[in-house]
């Protein structure tokens, strides 16, 4: 279990709050708005009302305590600026800004964003990788060479083993498990055989799992 806060609750904001809050985790939501603050406070482990261009408010929130510190605020990029630098300056350990426009990513990154999350950006990449490969059926990128996939058994593979393939050596990737279905199993077992009808979930190099995505299966 994690402990997160979130700072602005606009759509993205109490979507990713209540996701964060169904996992398992410690959630704190921070927002101006009293109506907002109190649908969401059932929904979370603590809500506050207050202005976190404030640095009082902020300071007061105890921010160096969270894990992760998201900022979600909608329709003002001062305000996400200001709130990203002086959560940095407070000592967060983390923080996660949202960028509405490509060009403010690179801003959010110079006063101190760990990490710059803009939606359409990342579903855009996401949806373009999945529709264009020949075999995919999702793709998650975590760093610009480093992603998930899920592709279908590749045909020279069914009926070998993962042994027998070398997966790890000869296609750079690890399979991290089995999909058959809507249930996904994970993959420990070096004699699994491969079967025509189930999808792999692989991990690794990029353009290593580009070339699988796109085997003939």
């Amino acid at each position: 279990m994690k402990s997160f806060l979130v700072i602005g609750l606009g759509r993205f904001g109490r979507h990713l709050a209540r996701k964060l809050t169904e996992l398992g985790n410690e959630v704190m939501v921070v927002d101006q708005d009293e109506e907002l603050v109190a649908r969401m406070a059932s929904a979370v482990t603590a809500a506050c009302v207050g202005d976190c261009q404030d640095e009082q408010v902020l300071e007061s929130l105890g921010v160096r305590n969270f894990d992760v510190c998201f900022v979600c605020v909608r329709d003002d990029f001062q305000c996400s600026l200001e709130v990203t630098s002086t959560l940095k300056e407070l000592g967060a350990r983390y923080v996660v800004a949202r960028a509405d426009q490509e060009k403010q990513i690179k801003f959010l990154r110079k006063i101190g964003a760990d990490f710059v999350i803009h939606t359409e950006m990342d579903m855009a990449a996401r949806a373009a990788m999945r529709f264009s490969a020949r075999n995919a059926f999702d793709y998650f990128e975590l760093t610009p060479k480093f992603a998930v996939f899920e592709i279908e058994t590749p045909v020279e593979w069914e009926g070998k083993t993962v042994l027998e393939m070398d997966v790890r050596r000869r296609y750079n990737v690890n399979i991290l498990g089995v999909k058959v279905g809507d249930t996904v199993v994970p993959l420990l077992d070096p004699k699994y055989r491969f079967q025509a009808d189930a999808h792999l979930i692989i991990a690794g190099d990029k353009e290593s799992g580009i070339r699988l995505m796109n085997t003939e299966a």
